[in-house]
């Protein structure tokens, strides 16, 4: 198995020309197979991995609640378009009616939310390359979440198969694809962010209201 160790020569957010039966052979935490092509990303900053944890966990406890499908965090692969691409996205979501799509190493085709938060290196990645793709594929929800500019932008995909925002009501983010779930944007940018389960509860509390 290839390693950084054993290879030292590979360069991170750099694209390497390799089969994807080569980039299976990879031992490395984070890293995506685009056009026969490897591209290794530098590790995240705490603030990434704290806004994804907030992320991932409130998600996850409002989905297994209700028992709306499967939440799953970065590093895990998606395919992307066949045979062109396999992503890892910071967080997905897959709705119970496409759970058969999960195999126990990645998912085949696309999850029903992606979550991407950018990163310095990411921004042109993330809003051109990857929302593209995620929008020809079939992903029916993007969230773009940029941490440095403390700016966020919602996507959902209409009866035209193209990505349309998804405008905010009152500063809440009501999803499309979460059934019942909202967000509030200005929790993203609080310092600390918000406890967990407090924030949980008023979600639900305002599914109920």
């Amino acid at each position: 198995m290839t390693t950084l160790e054993s290879a030292p020569t590979l360069p991170r957010e750099q694209p390497i020309a390799m089969s994807y039966a080569e980039f299976q052979q990879l031992d490395v935490s984070h890293a995506e197979w685009v056009d026969g092509k490897v591209t290794i990303f530098m590790p995240p900053s705490l603030y990434h991995q704290e806004l994804l944890l907030f992320l991932a966990q409130l998600l996850n406890q409002f989905v297994r609640q209700f028992a709306l499908g499967k939440v799953i965090i970065a590093p895990f692969e998606m395919g992307g378009i066949p045979g062109r691409s396999y992503r890892e996205p910071d967080l997905l979501f897959v709705a119970s009616a496409n759970l058969d799509r999960l195999t126990p190493q990645r998912l085949e085709g696309p999850a029903d939310l992606v979550v991407e938060i950018i990163s310095p290196s990411s921004g042109q990645r993330d809003r051109t390359e990857k929302f593209d793709e995620y929008e020809a594929i079939g992903v029916r929800e993007y969230w773009l979440i940029d941490p440095q500019r403390q700016r966020a932008s919602f996507y959902a995909l209409g009866n035209d198969d193209r990505y349309h925002e998804i405008l905010l009501t009152d500063g809440w983010l009501v999803s499309t694809v979460v059934r019942g779930f909202a967000l509030r944007e200005a929790w993203l940018w609080q310092e600390p962010l918000p406890a967990m389960l407090p924030t949980l509860q008023i979600i639900i509390g305002r599914n109920e209201s």
